[in-house]
């Protein structure tokens, strides 16, 4: 029988939990900021990750219009901020 830190087992259950899109919303959440700027971050509504989609949700349809220009470098720096590609799209609502 193998041992494994709790991190690893952790990492382990995340990997086939349903739980991991909401977790890894949460890490997107706390970072956003910092990824994207405080204008940004002050009027996006919600962040979710479905499946390998960043769904990002925002009222200001100006911010909508720049997000859509900007979703490569999103998805990149979100990926980077995460150290492992876990988005593939992106999508503005």
């Amino acid at each position: 029988m193998s041992s494994y830190s709790l991190g690893e087992a952790l990492q382990s259950f995340l990997k086939s939990s349903r739980l991991r899109g909401g977790i890894q919303a949460l890490q997107i959440e706390e970072i956003w900021e910092t990824i994207m700027g405080k204008t940004i971050a002050r009027y996006t509504d919600k962040l979710q990750i479905i499946g390998d989609k960043l769904i990002i949700t925002t009222h200001v349809a100006p911010l909508k219009q720049e997000l859509l220009y900007q979703k490569e470098k999103i998805k990149q720096r979100v990926n980077e901020a995460l150290k492992e590609k876990v988005i593939a799209d992106v999508v503005i609502l």
